[in-house]
């Protein structure tokens, strides 16, 4: 029942967790940050760049799991500063506006890499 999802299209963990684990018709993504799956660095240094690949890597895995991102029932973004908030939703709506899932939008005091954004989410079929 439980399946582990794993896929080259995304960054590889950088830690003991899995892309992503399916159990039966739901699908749960692990936090995704800016990283290039090819290169494995950092991409961009702006919340707009930031943001888009971090919802391409996210896209990749949910593909890979068998869904698509009007599958995605709830996200949890962090933020590194909320300042962004606004440049970020324009972003998030790129990739979300016909579908909106549920979500959080949250500012932390850092995240991995010291990355400007982080997002996790959930999948159902």
């Amino acid at each position: 029942m439980r399946e582990i999802i794993n896929t080259e299209s995304a960054p590889a963990a950088v830690g003991p967790y899995s892309q992503a684990v399916r159990y039966g018709n739901l699908l749960f993504v692990s936090g995704q940050i800016s990283l290039d799956p090819e290169k494995g660095e950092i991409v961009g240094t702006d919340i707009e760049v930031q943001a888009k690949r971090v919802l391409d890597n996210l896209k990749a895995i949910v593909e890979a799991g068998g869904m698509e991102l009007g599958h995605v029932l709830k996200c949890t973004c962090f933020l590194a500063n909320m300042e962004d908030f606004a440049k970020f939703n324009a972003i998030y709506n790129d990739y979300f506006e016909h579908v909106l899932p549920a979500r959080e939008t949250v500012e932390v005091s850092r995240l991995p890499r010291d990355v400007l954004v982080e997002i996790s989410a959930i999948c159902g079929k």
